[in-house]
């Protein structure tokens, strides 16, 4: 057990609420400590040893406590490091009336953020990109893939495809994508995005530092050209406990019901 973590949970015993399973007691009890202040985000729980001895509880039921609670996201496991307390996530509101890119989207919430490379390159196209992009027999894909971050918090995964003739050396992207096809005339200026909640598939909650079937925000857009011609075509994973996505809705013109003859 860390000095911190003794510090935070004293020396005496744990006094676990009444009632339920005593997995369910001790997980009430961590709970209860993370809400009142007593335990704060980033602080190491004890040895699931200590723990056991100070709740007078078996290891088996200390270990099925944590488990649960780092299945539902309040717990944290590193290997080699301990058990923590998850950090508080940041929530932010993406517009759905704006057409902007990740990057210029923080930018303007005044938020710090840096993409790691996940995927860079120019690929034969699957069956779904040649039909969305409007590919032709023998055209190449430019696949472009980063995880989203603000600090060391993971919010997105963003896979871009396009036009191997739009983008001809994915390699040369540095922070934005827009910017860069703004250069080159090709930046979108319109887009239908559909957006559906999923439970995040292993591959990504591993990247995102979240546990396996959370929920998330399946996000799919394809982007288009003045001249009508799609230039993108995007599928994002975010995350369901940073991200609310708000629209202004607002109220058209009412029918009459009335035929003019």
């Amino acid at each position: 057990m860390t000095e911190q973590s003794g510090n935070i949970f004293g020396d005496g015993p744990v006094v676990l609420p009444i009632g339920g399973p005593l997995y369910l007691q001790l997980k009430r009890w961590v709970e209860d400590a993370i809400k009142r202040g007593h335990i704060n985000p980033g602080d190491a729980l004890p040895s699931e040893r200590d723990l056991a001895q100070r709740a007078d509880v078996s290891r088996v039921t200390v270990r099925k406590a944590v488990q649960q609670l780092v299945h539902e996201g309040v717990l944290v496991q590193r290997h080699g490091s301990g058990t923590f307390v998850a950090p508080e996530t940041q929530r932010v509101e993406q517009s759905l009336s704006q057409l902007t890119s990740f990057t210029e989207d923080m930018a303007r919430r005044g938020m710090s953020v840096r993409a790691e490379w996940l995927e860079r390159g120019l690929y034969v196209p699957s069956p779904e990109e040649t039909i969305i992009l409007g590919l032709g027999a023998g055209e190449r894909v430019a696949r472009i893939s980063r995880l989203r971050l603000t600090g060391d918090m993971p919010l997105a995964i963003e896979r871009a495809s396009l036009s191997a003739a739009v983008l001809p050396e994915p390699m040369t992207i540095k922070d934005s994508l827009y910017k860069h096809l703004e250069v080159s005339g090709t930046r979108p200026v319109r887009a239908i995005q559909r957006i559906r909640a999923a439970n995040i598939a292993e591959d990504d909650a591993h990247l995102l530092q979240i546990p396996v079937g959370s929920a998330g925000l399946h996000i799919e857009r394809i982007s288009y050209l003045g001249t009508g011609r799609v230039i993108e075509f995007t599928r994002s994973i975010y995350r369901g406990d940073t991200y609310d996505f708000v629209a202004e809705l607002r109220l058209g013109e009412a029918s009459s019901g009335v035929r003019s003859s």
